[in-house]
């Protein structure tokens, strides 16, 4: 994949043996610079330290696992980091789990290089917005929108907009 060379990724797995197979798949796509690191402390050390601008992470570590380490990099350092979670357990609680935590993408155990280099170009070529609420940061966790959307609020559940709301909105 043309212009991945310049990215700085950070791969984080417990297993050795995932970390390197993860890392073979990026560098067959051009990533020059990968860092590998076992659990979440290491790679949080090493977000302080390194300029990394994507990280693929497993669910299942421990001590801290991946949605832990998501929350924190959410809510400090760098929270608008790409995070691509990985899991060999893609059961619909531990995606909404994930994504609940602010990750970015998901991708299911085994892994393969097209699920990989899928995930990497629509964290790269297709950013979500960032939302922010008092319970969530994290990219959109809407994947479409309405197209016969017309105001500012997006859901059923919303409150109607009292009339100061709707001046106020149609002015910005």
């Amino acid at each position: 994949m043309a212009g991945l060379e310049s990215l700085n990724i950070l791969v984080v797995d417990d297993n050795q043996h995932m970390r390197a197979i993860t890392a073979a798949i990026l560098q067959s796509a051009g990533v020059r610079n990968i860092r590998e690191v076992p659990d979440a402390a290491m790679a949080l050390d090493a977000l302080r330290t390194l300029d990394i601008d994507l990280a693929i992470v497993d669910f299942n570590m421990k001590p801290m696992d991946g949605v832990e380490f998501t929350r924190l990099v959410r809510t400090s350092g760098n929270p608008y980091l790409p995070i691509i979670m990985m899991t060999g357990h893609s059961e619909k609680s531990r995606v909404c789990e994930a994504r609940d935590a602010g990750v970015t993408e998901f991708v299911a155990k085994p892994i393969t290089a097209k699920a990989i280099f899928d995930r990497v170009q629509a964290v790269i070529m297709r950013p979500r917005p960032f939302v922010k609420t008092e319970t969530f940061f994290g990219p959109d966790r809407r994947r479409k929108s309405s197209t016969d959307y017309e105001g500012p609020r997006r859901r059923e559940s919303d409150h109607a907009l009292d009339d100061a709301d709707l001046s106020d909105a149609s002015a910005a």
